[in-house]
């Protein structure tokens, strides 16, 4: 099947073809180009040219989740006409699937004898999905190196290329200061900025989402902020955990509950970032009726809430999808493929998954690195396939951290892509596509909208006077700083640990304990064994990968 490519896919394309067969400079192509692009598109073109020429026989992906195993087979098979098997655990087959394969970067490590065995008999040409994991000394980066090892062709893809402990990734080189240093012949590199600018990329716009926690300590009150540090009175110093306590990002995170109940508070910091996102994504729908808005909660009982919240202040329940369900993918898929308007994730839907009507992005991660942040911002930034005008946006607590993430973000952008054109004027009929006034109940075409508020909320700055949206953070005329105050109990402050039991996990960490757990736990609870199942009920199931790291290091020393 012929796909239309987008100029820098035609682009990237030439330049493959170029180092790897005209002139065998290399076995290993990287491509760098920014979350959303459509890196994928353009793999499964260079796989195609190089099946037709027979330089390779076979193709094989690692790609980081099972999510974007399934997606990789279909554009894979879209593009190439050729079926692509799907791998996420090992079950020994590979070798005689006669096929191409897409497995998880976790499936590597227990199919290390297969895919060894397919790359000495084949000419393979692997695609490495998001490069970034393959750490150099780390499993997972182990065992691509050795599998892949007699492969013909190796088709680098990343979107983050940097991790964010710094390490460096199999087959290519890096330089002193840690930036991978492949020549530049064998590289294509498409920055986010550039994207955007070439219509590949939505421009995105980060609201800072402003707050300030007041802490009651025994009848005297500290005030909290994204961009002050905290200043806590020597008496109350020696309280254990209060310094991790009384972080920012860590209240922000931190459910408020109507004091005696398990209900929401509806007044709450949580609930004022939903707010903005709901107008926000309620303004979108106006000229994109189908846009959708994506939450990136911690964990799972903050999912939950944030789920909660959504349901009571927009009306309409959201789908939740975490490691925890058995048919989290087909949620995923089942959003994907509707218009329901918000979908919550617990590190389930970020790198890779495409779903091209994401335009909103509330912003609550476990991880704080700015890969993270990249790749989250990568999932509301792809442009649908028709003429597509929207802008993406993050809202995001406003601290330090993510606010020097977003500011590299802005600095890739031209100046006339970070400007935001505010609040619509018109809006879009979704069965013609034709404009119609705001206010307008029936369309020309006969299609009825939806009733609702047409008159988008304000508030009033209490400096000038002037209206500004209600999901601003500072006055449009004078600059004023809108931030709204909320309350906390230090037992409120102390009831979530500062990330899982008081240690700090990484994405990776984190990803890594998912794709673990379930395997861990069964096999545990199959062997009898009561210390260990005794020991599996008070451990933390996010700190799994951690436990694995020391047990490869004590093999090592």
């Amino acid at each position: 099947m012929n796909i239309k490519l987008r100029p820098w896919q035609i682009e990237a394309h030439q330049k493959a073809l170029k180092w790897l067969v005209q002139d065998r400079a290399d076995r290993h192509f990287l491509i760098n180009a920014a979350p959303g692009a459509g890196k994928t598109l353009a793999a499964c073109a260079i796989a195609k040219t190089l099946l037709d020429k027979q330089e390779v026989n076979r193709v094989i992906v690692i790609a980081p989740r099972t999510q974007v195993v399934t997606q990789w087979a279909e554009d894979f098979t879209r593009v190439t006409g050729r079926h692509m098997g799907k791998v996420t655990a090992r079950d020994g087959e590979i070798q005689g699937l006669g096929m191409d394969v897409c497995a998880t970067w976790s499936a590597i490590q227990g199919l290390l004898p297969e895919l060894q065995a397919v790359c000495r008999t084949a000419k393979v040409l692997v695609i490495c999905d998001e490069h970034h994991h393959a750490a150099v000394q780390a499993a997972w980066g182990d065992g691509a190196g050795d599998a892949f090892l007699d492969s013909k062709f190796v088709l680098v893809l990343t979107g983050t290329p940097i991790r964010s402990d710094g390490s460096e990734s199999v087959w290519l080189a890096y330089d002193d200061n840690g930036a991978i240093s492949h020549p530049e012949e064998g590289t294509y590199t498409l920055n986010y900025g550039e994207a955007v600018d070439l219509g590949y990329c939505r421009p995105i716009t980060f609201h800072k989402h402003q707050g300030r926690f007041t802490v009651d300590l025994d009848g005297e009150q500290i005030k909290i902020s994204g961009d002050q540090d905290t200043q806590i009175p020597k008496n109350l110093a020696r309280i254990p955990g209060l310094q991790t306590a009384l972080d920012f990002y860590k209240l922000a995170k931190t459910p408020q509950f109507i004091p005696g109940t398990s209900e929401p508070l509806m007044t709450g910091y949580q609930a004022s970032m939903v707010e903005a996102g709901i107008e926000k994504l309620n303004q979108l729908r106006y000229t994109m009726p189908e846009a959708g808005g994506l939450v990136i909660a911690p964990n799972i009982e903050i999912a939950e809430f944030m789920a909660d919240l959504l349901e009571k202040l927009d009306g309409e329940k959201p789908i939740v999808v975490h490691s925890q369900l058995a048919n989290a993918e087909d949620k995923i898929k089942q959003f994907k493929n509707t218009n329901r308007k918000w979908l919550v994730s617990v590190a389930m839907v970020a790198e890779g998954v495409d779903i091209k009507r994401l335009r909103v992005l509330i912003y609550l991660p476990n991880a704080l690195t700015e890969l993270a942040f990249r790749q989250a911002m990568g999932r509301v930034v792809r442009t649908a396939s028709y003429e597509d005008f929207s802008r993406a946006y993050v809202v995001m607590p406003a601290f330090k951290t993510f606010e020097k993430y977003a500011k590299r973000v802005e600095e890739e952008m031209s100046p006339a892509q970070r400007l935001d054109s505010g609040a619509p004027k018109e809006k879009v009929c979704p069965e013609c596509n034709e404009f119609n006034p705001l206010g307008a109940k029936i369309c020309s075409c006969g299609h009825e909208f939806p009733s609702g508020p047409e008159v988008l909320k304000v508030k009033k700055c209490l400096s000038c006077g002037s209206l500004n949206p209600a999901s601003a953070d500072r006055c449009h005329a004078c600059g004023n700083l809108f931030s709204s105050d909320f309350s906390l109990s230090l037992d409120e402050a102390l009831r979530v640990g500062a990330i899982v039991r008081g240690i700090e996990l990484d994405e990776e960490e984190t990803r890594d304990s998912e794709s673990i757990a379930p395997n861990m736990r069964s096999l545990i609870l199959k062997s009898g064994d009561q210390n260990l199942i005794k020991f599996i009920k008070s451990f933390p199931e996010e700190s799994w990968s951690r436990l694995g790291k020391f047990y490869e290091e004590s093999k090592r020393s």
